[in-house]
């Protein structure tokens, strides 16, 4: 890859002329777009003049009618009209501006398009006014960009390497995914596929919801070439971001691929592909983005459509949308068919989030729950660290099917591959580690083995699921009447809320008179019962509290006699269990707790094994039983490493002191 790293370097160099005028991370604003200019224009040079010869004949005709055929002569799916390029552009200084501005309109419309993402008309008089106009175009048109010389993959690296450059600052979420990171994810997501790969003439499809400057769908391309040169994979993409749209686009126009199939947008929100299936799929969505402000039509769509829409099984907090594009995938997937027996493959990267956030009944757990119990996760391989430009924080790559292998039904296969990886000579932001060719290699071929050795670990679906039970114990009080127990009922709300009105004027004012007579009588007839006593069952002092208000008359309602219930109480172990009803016993909230019981284990013996021998009056609470999924990734691979023993400690610790005095003595002489 010289070519790449050279033409980067130069690029590079020429962002550096804008030093001043612009700040360096606004340098891509002016040389994404260039790039771009200048790859067309190395692309169109071979036959720009024929077909300059056969618009002059055709001026008059529609344009769209004259479209095809000037791309006929251009030999692309695109051309240019205009008589300028990057060469003779430089013959008229005092007019580059406006020169610049005929070239660009001079492309045919899928070329205009991609230009107009980039704002770059703006560019333009910016670096006019400033004098840099010129000497920018004059360096562009220095550099090399043929097909014959960058091919269409290097040319690929390029746009992402300058993309990665200036965006290095960018959020941990905005990340680009490194060629082998892709690579390794295009062989698991082709492994099983070599024999329908190497057919003649077999086109399938490829699908990213998120896909960045294509590159995934490039590398997918180059692999499949690699096994069948005649076999040829159709790239479909969204993308959010204009400016990686826009180069994206332009890579597929230059391949000679349809430009009509990369489409602008958010997925979520706004699917450019409804309706439509592919045979694979492939993404690297960003993670732990915040979707709250697209949150109601993704909301709409869950609760008004459920299964017949993306996201049936639920939604996952607003801070993360990392499961959303995962149903959105699945939403893709070819079903299994007598017509399409293959279903679909799809490799999809996320970071540690996915895999056991959420609790059981969540919206994370419930997609889960729905990828495991219907079968669609294959696999997932957890990834070195650092191996990303902008973050170095863990991630995994789950492959899913719809179609398993009979041997990998109702399994799923963890990889652990953290140390598959190398130093970097030299950092790239966050970048440090890299994985080789060889430790792809590897990977893929412990994961096609489907053997469990030191980093494979394979387990049936229902191991990650469990299901939480909520634990309940009666709730005892004792009760007695003293002066520092009146003093916790007048604290009550509820007691105080007597002496408050939300009527107005005089009945308002009344109503709150009416209360406070209320209130000093209630505190007469406790104070009037203040004793030593104290009650261990509730229904016994229930009866004498009542009786004792019936005595002077007072008719209290219930949300009062709570108040004064929970003011006069007291937690109390030897004090008789409070009934709800004659046989229903009140549970003591504040000495609940749940139990994560595996799925495959009974819950009652469970129970009966872990709870009753250190709670015997608890009792499961069914009504609040939940099934929850979880995939602990890391617990699975966790090597205990014995603490070292006290005596070692120690003898170092004697060792230091040792050492500590030798150097005081030779500092003091």
């Amino acid at each position: 890859m010289i070519n790449f790293q050279d033409k980067v370097s130069f690029i590079w160099s020429i962002a550096e002329v804008l030093r001043g005028p612009y700040k360096p991370e606004d340098y891509g604003k002016v040389i994404l777009p260039l790039a771009v200019l200048r790859r067309f224009d190395c692309v169109l040079e071979e036959t720009k003049d024929d077909v300059l010869a056969k618009y002059a004949d055709l001026k008059s005709i529609n344009e769209d009618a004259r479209e095809p055929i000037l791309n006929r002569i251009a030999k692309q799916n695109f051309h240019n009209t205009s008589n300028y390029n990057f060469n003779n552009l430089l013959s008229d200084a005092d007019n580059i501006a406006d020169n610049l501005r005929d070239y660009m309109n001079g492309f045919s419309k899928t070329a205009r398009d991609i230009m107009e993402y980039f704002e770059f008309d703006k560019q333009i008089d910016k670096m006019n006014d400033n004098d840099l106009l010129y000497l920018t175009i004059k360096r562009f048109s220095e550099l090399d960009l043929h097909p014959e010389v960058v091919s269409n993959i290097e040319m690929g690296y390029i746009f992402e390497e300058l993309i990665r450059r200036f965006s290095e600052h960018a959020e941990a979420g905005d990340h680009y995914t490194p060629r082998e990171v892709v690579r390794l994810m295009v062989s698991l997501l082709f492994m099983r596929d070599d024999d329908i790969l190497t057919k003649y003439g077999l086109t399938q499809t490829l699908y990213d919801c998120a896909a960045g400057t294509g590159g995934m769908g490039s590398v997918a391309q180059e692999y499949l070439h690699e096994f069948n040169p005649n076999a040829d994979i159709e790239f479909f993409a969204q993308e959010i971001n204009g400016e990686s749209y826009a180069i994206c686009k332009a890579d597929m126009l230059i391949k000679g691929a349809d430009a009509r199939n990369i489409r602008l947008g958010n997925t979520l929100s706004n699917d450019q592909f409804k309706g439509e299936k592919f045979d694979y799929l492939i993404s690297n969505p960003p993670y732990g983005v915040d979707w709250k402000s697209y949150e109601k039509p993704v909301k709409a769509e869950h609760e008004e459509q459920g299964y017949n829409g993306r996201f049936g099984p639920g939604t996952p907090r607003t801070s993360d949308g990392q499961l959303l594009f995962l149903l959105h995938l699945i939403s893709k997937m070819k079903p299994v068919t007598a017509e399409n027996p293959q279903g679909s493959r799809m490799t999809i990267i996320m970071n540690g989030s996915p895999l056991f956030t959420g609790d059981a009944g969540s919206g994370e757990s419930e997609i889960r729950r729905y990828v495991l119990e219907n079968d669609l996760v294959e696999g997932i391989v957890a990834l070195p660290n650092d191996l990303f430009y902008n973050t170095g924080i863990s991630t995994y790559i789950w492959i899913l099917t719809n179609n398993k292998a009979d041997y990998r039904k109702g399994k799923v296969q963890l990889i652990n591959a953290v140390d598959f990886s190398k130093k970097m000579k030299k950092s790239l932001g966050s970048k440090r580690n890299e994985i080789t060719q060889e430790q792809i290699d590897e990977i893929v071929r412990i994961y096609g083995n489907f053997k469990e050795e030191e980093y494979v670990k394979i387990f049936d679906n229902e191991d990650f699921g469990y299901q939480k039970i909520t634990v309940e114990r009666p709730l005892r009080l004792n009760f007695l009447v003293s002066e520092e127990r009146i003093a916790q009922v007048i604290e009550q709300r509820a007691f105080q809320n007597l002496a408050t009105s939300r009527k107005k004027g005089e009945s308002g004012i009344a109503e709150i008179e009416a209360g406070k007579e209320l209130q000093e009588t209630i505190l007469k007839v406790l104070r009037n019962h203040i004793s030593d006593i104290v009650y261990k069952n509730r229904e016994d002092f229930e009866k004498k509290l009542k009786a004792a208000f019936k005595e002077v008359g007072v008719v209290i309602g219930a949300p009062v006699l709570k108040a004064i219930f929970a003011g006069l109480s007291e937690k109390d172990e030897t004090a008789d269990v409070c009934m709800k009803k004659k046989d229903e016993i009140e549970a003591d909230a504040d000495l609940r707790d749940t139990e994560n019981v595996p799925l495959k284990e009974n819950i009652e013996e469970y129970f009966e094994r872990e709870v009753l021998p250190h709670v015997p009056d608890a009792w499961i609470d069914h009504s609040r039983t939940r099934v929850g999924y979880e995939i602990p990734f890391t617990r699975q691979f966790y090597k205990y490493t014995p603490l070292r023993s006290s005596a070692e400690i120690f003898a170092d610790i004697k060792e230091l002191e040792l050492g500590i005095l030798e150097q005081l003595k030779k500092v003091l002489g």
